[in-house]
C-alpha cells in the first residue's frame, strides 16, 4: 500500500517569507519621519496611537504564526493591551503604551521567529487548513496591509505638523479623454440584467466573507464610468446639497445635523475657493481627481440629487469583473495578472488620489475605470454573509460584524496594498465614517 504525499509548490516557503517582508518593509517606511512622541500620540478617537497598531501587528502575528498553528486556536486575539475589543480606540491613547524602541524590537523578534518556523513549515496543499497552501501567512500580511492602511487615516489627520512620507512618487495626469469626461459629466455605462458569479472559492489570500462563489441574477442597470470627481461634488454643493433636505435620509439629516458638515472632510472654504488638505498639501480642491472622505450619508444624498442611487456590491462587482466575451468574471478589472502601478493607484505610491482616467489599462470589459484604489466605493449594501458562508479562521474578522448597521465598501483606495487590493474583497464601516479613503460611484434602474 502506497500513500501519496502532497507537497508545497517549490518556492511557496521563500514567497510567503517575502510577502511578510515587503508588507513589513512598508509598515516602517510610513513611521521612519515620525518621533516617538508622533508615535504615541492619538490624533482622534476614532484611531489608535500608531504605536498601539505597531504592537498589535507584533502580537497578532505572533498568536497566528506561533501559538495557533499547532492548534486547537486558542485565542483570536491576544488578552490584553493590544487586544481590540478589550480596548475600544477611544481608549487607547491612556494606555501604558512602549516607546519606539521597544515596539520595534518585540516586531523583530517575533519576525525573527516566525521566519525561523516558516522555513521548515508543512504549507502544502495536503496540510491542515489553516497552513494550507500558507493561507495564514497570506492572512496575517494582509492584516498588517489593512493597519497601515488604518495608520494613514490617523496620520492624514495629523496637522502640527503634518505627515510628510518618505517616498511619495508622481501619478499620471489623466490622459484617457473619454474617461476624463465621463467623470466631469458623470456618464454612465448599461449592464444587461442576467445571472451572474460573484465572490471566490479561493482558499490561498481571500477572507471567510469573500466566499463561497455564488450566483446572483440581476436587473439590468447602468453605472459610472468613473467614480464621483470633485467637480460634480462641487456642483452639488453648490446646488444647496448640504442644507436642502429632500435630498437626504431621515438618519442623513441627522447625522449632518449632528457633525455639522458642509463638505467632504478636510475641505475648507477659503474666500469662494475649496481648499483640501492631503498629508502635507494644501491645495484648491482638483475638481478632476475622485471626491474623496465621504459619508455614506453624504454619497447618498449625491446619488440621489444626481438622480441616480448607489449600486449594491453585487452590481459593483459585475460591473468591475464581468467578461461577456467569457461569460465570466476576471480576477481583476484588466484580467487576471496582479495589479502593477499601470494599472491602479494603490500601494501608497503618490500618498494622494490621482486624476479620473489616469489609468486607461485598468477599466473593466464592460466599461468601468478606476475600481481598483483611489478611494474605497460605498455601496447600498449592507454587510453580511453570502449563501453558504463558512466563518474561517475566526468569528470576530467577519461573522460579528454581520448586520445591519454596516454598508459595504469596494475596491480599495491610493492606501490600500496590492495584497488586499481585489475585487472580491469586502471592506465595511459605519454610514457615518468619513476618516477612510472613501468615496463612491452611482448606479441607476436601467
Amino acid at each position: 500500500m502506497s500513500t501519496t504525499i502532497e507537497r508545497a509548490a517549490p518556492g511557496l516557503a521563500e514567497s510567503l517569507a517575502a510577502t511578510l517582508r515587503e508588507v513589513r518593509e512598508r509598515t516602517l517606511r510610513l513611521i521612519a519621519p515620525l518621533s516617538d512622541a508622533a508615535l504615541r500620540e492619538q490624533v482622534d478617537p476614532l484611531l489608535s496611537p500608531l504605536v498601539w497598531d505597531l504592537g498589535h501587528i507584533a502580537g497578532f502575528e505572533e498568536l497566528w504564526l506561533t501559538r495557533n498553528l499547532d492548534g486547537p486556536i486558542e485565542f483570536v486575539e491576544l488578552p490584553g493591551l493590544y487586544n481590540p475589543f478589550e480596548h475600544p480606540r477611544r481608549e487607547r491613547g491612556a494606555l501604558p503604551l512602549p516607546g519606539r524602541a521597544e515596539c520595534l524590537a518585540h516586531l523583530a523578534d517575533v519576525r525573527a521567529r516566525v521566519l525561523q518556523r516558516l522555513a521548515t513549515a508543512d504549507v502544502g496543499p495536503g496540510s491542515a487548513p489553516l497552513l494550507r497552501d500558507g493561507y495564514v501567512y497570506r492572512m496575517v500580511a494582509q492584516h498588517e496591509a489593512q493597519h497601515t492602511e488604518t495608520m494613514l487615516q490617523a496620520l492624514q489627520r495629523r496637522t502640527d505638523p503634518a505627515y510628510s512620507p518618505v517616498d511619495r512618487r508622481e501619478v499620471p495626469a489623466a490622459h484617457d479623454v473619454h474617461l476624463a469626461q465621463a467623470g466631469a459629466t458623470g456618464a454612465m455605462v448599461s449592464v444587461p440584467g442576467g445571472t451572474y458569479t460573484l465572490g471566490t472559492d479561493d482558499r490561498t489570500a481571500a477572507y471567510d466573507n469573500e466566499r463561497p462563489c455564488h450566483a446572483v441574477t440581476l436587473a439590468p442597470f447602468a453605472i459610472d464610468i468613473t467614480p464621483v470627481t470633485n467637480a460634480q461634488y462641487l456642483a452639488f454643493i453648490a446646488d444647496g446639497g448640504y442644507v436642502t433636505d429632500e435630498w437626504w435620509s431621515p438618519a442623513g439629516r441627522a447625522w449632518r445635523a449632528e457633525s455639522r458638515a458642509e463638505a467632504p472632510m478636510y475641505w475648507t472654504l477659503v474666500g469662494h475657493q475649496w481648499q483640501t488638505r492631503v498629508m502635507d498639501h494644501d491645495a484648491p480642491v482638483d475638481p478632476t481627481h475622485p471626491v474623496s472622505h465621504v459619508s455614506w450619508h453624504e454619497a447618498e444624498a449625491f446619488a440621489r440629487w444626481a438622480g441616480k442611487r448607489l449600486p449594491t456590491e453585487s452590481e459593483w462587482e459585475v460591473a468591475a469583473t464581468w467578461d461577456p466575451a467569457i461569460g465570466a468574471a476576471r480576477r481583476y478589472p484588466w484580467g487576471d495578472a496582479s495589479p502593477t502601478a499601470a494599472h491602479a493607484n494603490i500601494d501608497q505610491r503618490a500618498f494622494g488620489t490621482a486624476p479620473v482616467g489616469a489609468y486607461p489599462a485598468g477599466t473593466s470589459p464592460l466599461g468601468i475605470s478606476g475600481a481598483i484604489g483611489d478611494v474605497w466605493e460605498w455601496t447600498a449594501s449592507r454587510f453580511g454573509p453570502y449563501p453558504g458562508y463558512e466563518t474561517f479562521p475566526y468569528p470576530e474578522y467577519s461573522e460579528v460584524f454581520f448586520g445591519d448597521e454596516y454598508r459595504v465598501l469596494r475596491g480599495g483606495s491610493w492606501a490600500t496594498q496590492s495584497d488586499v487590493a481585489r475585487t472580491t474583497f469586502r471592506n465595511w464601516d459605519y454610514p457615518i465614517r468619513r476618516q477612510i479613503f472613501s468615496g463612491f460611484r452611482c448606479a441607476a434602474d436601467a
